[in-house]
């Protein structure tokens, strides 16, 4: 029997944006209910089609358990930000809205949701650093590390970039980009939400995506 909490999200309902018309929020999704949702009913950005497909290359949790964005989550809705705890304004004002975010679902949607942090300074950011600082807007986000090669693959396939690549190989880690993405259970990133998104928006989103 199929785990329902890997049920798939209701379908957006096309409406033409700009003379464009939006797909659903991913290709096949089946609606949970009679009513479908419109792409205007929410505050992200729906990812016109094909939305993207998420690579499933395997990194680390803070515990040392191999993790990928694939085969690791098994809730209806992953959350996805790409960021580092050295950052001195964008990632803690994203982190500490999806932090509240989650505090205005009602259990039932909470249960269906992870938050997953990427380190883009892998080298700084030990599982130990990268704990501690999840662990100040909530136990149950999920901190990833792995090599910058292998974070950068993952992140530029839902179209997150790490910055300037330098000639050393890195990544100037100040200029990475700054949405949080939606994952399906189809492993498609189908909408994402910039750095300015509220609490309350998040959270009115992570709703109409689970219920719409």
């Amino acid at each position: 029997m199929a785990d329902p909490r890997r049920t798939r999200l209701p379908r957006l309902r096309r409406a033409a944006v700009a003379a464009v018309v939006l797909a659903a929020l991913a290709g096949g999704l089946s609606a949970c209910s009679s009513d479908d949702v419109q792409a205007s009913d929410f505050h992200g950005n729906v990812v016109p089609p094909p939305p993207f497909k998420v690579d499933g290359t395997m990194l680390e949790d803070t515990d040392g358990t191999p993790f990928s964005l694939t085969g690791s989550t098994d809730k209806r809705l992953t959350l996805v930000f790409f960021g580092y705890t050295n950052c001195p304004d964008i990632c803690p004002a994203v982190m500490a809205n999806l932090a509240s975010a989650m505090t205005r679902l009602d259990e039932a949607d909470r249960d269906q949701v992870e938050v997953v942090f990427v380190t883009t300074d892998p080298e700084r950011d030990t599982p130990e650093v990268l704990r501690s600082y999840l662990d100040r807007y909530d136990k149950s986000f999920v901190g990833v590390t792995g090599s910058l090669p292998d974070i950068a693959k993952v992140g530029l396939s839902i179209g997150v970039g790490l910055g300037t690549k330098l000639p050393s190989g890195g990544y100037e880690v100040d200029a990475h980009t700054t949405q949080t993405t939606a994952i399906d259970a189809d492993d498609e990133a189908p909408m994402f939400w910039g750095q300015q998104t509220s609490s309350a928006d998040f959270a009115s989103d992570i709703h109409l995506l689970l219920n719409g």
